[in-house]
């Protein structure tokens, strides 16, 4: 496998997201947001397996009781691998039934990142939160129309958040008492870039976006820089993740949604999941704290 990525599973996945490596299992789990699906697929056998979950399912992420914690429109929810069954937990925003939960990290604390966003994506009611300690706060800016990331540095020193319909992404520095300090400008993404939608970072510290209705996923350095690009057949990509017993694969999930006959036509492999090596590889994921 090299750079340019090829397509590993075939879920045609309306909406794409969350790709989330899980070292205990060695298998990858993402979402179909839009067709309320979570997914898992397993490199070894090629093996996809689904669940349909209670409502649209922006994440899953593992945690250390071996469950998932998944965010669904609402709030928080656990996923038992083992029965396939979803459990409410926590409510978020019960006052904004217009918003769903949308992509999210965790800490080297174990607390969870997370953002909240407009489901029609206009306007500008999303929040970051974080959770710890059975307790979800808002952390992070607010008044976001879509929100994105966040992803955090290997070195858990800094966070990122985006704000994709601005096509920005800023950075914050992380405190001892775990939460953000003030905001500054990381990267702006300019026309023809397509707009920042999840992201993560590796090894290096660098932070991988990839880019919806651009083509591509691009690399920047913790300065800002642009350090690389890689191209995709199709144009929503929307969400990263490394995977593989070395941590040196790079999974990419993908988008079809509001496309016409004709679009997805030029395009058949869009909802597919990708898979490419880059020269650096990612770091391992701290699982959710679930006590």
């Amino acid at each position: 496998m090299t750079m340019t990525p090829e397509p590993v599973a075939l879920p045609s996945t309306s909406l794409g997201e969350g790709p989330v490596w899980d070292a205990a299992r060695q298998c990858l789990w993402f979402v179909d947001i839009k067709q309320k699906r979570l997914l898992r697929f397993d490199p070894a056998s090629a093996a996809l397996d689904q669940w349909s979950a209670p409502g649209e399912i922006g994440w899953a992420l593992p945690a250390d009781d071996g469950r998932l914690l998944c965010g669904l429109q609402g709030g928080l929810h656990w996923f038992d691998p083992a029965s396939g069954e979803f459990t409410a937990w926590l409510a978020v925003e019960t006052d904004r039934p217009g918003n769903r939960l949308n992509d999210a990290c965790t800490d080297a604390r174990g607390a969870v990142w997370f953002g909240s966003m407009d489901n029609a994506c206009e306007d500008e009611t999303g929040n970051f939160y974080r959770l710890a300690a059975r307790q979800v706060e808002q952390a992070g800016p607010s008044g976001i129309a879509i929100t994105n990331g966040p992803a955090i540095a290997p070195d858990g020193a800094t966070i990122y958040f985006t704000d994709t319909l601005a096509g920005t992404i800023r950075a914050a520095p992380i405190g001892p008492d775990g939460l953000p300090g003030a905001l500054r400008p990381f990267v702006t993404f300019g026309d023809g870039m397509g707009h920042p939608d999840g992201s993560i970072t590796d090894a290096a510290g660098n932070v991988w976006v990839g880019c919806y209705a651009g083509w591509a996923a691009r690399c920047f350095n913790p300065a800002g820089e642009e350090i690389a690009k890689v191209d995709f057949p199709t144009a929503n990509i929307t969400k990263l993740a490394f995977g593989g017993p070395d941590l040196a694969t790079l999974y990419a999930t993908s988008a079809h949604q509001e496309m016409s006959d004709v679009e997805r036509a030029d395009q058949p492999l869009a909802g597919a999941l990708f898979a490419f090596r880059p020269d650096v590889g990612g770091h391992p994921l701290p699982l959710v704290r679930a006590a």
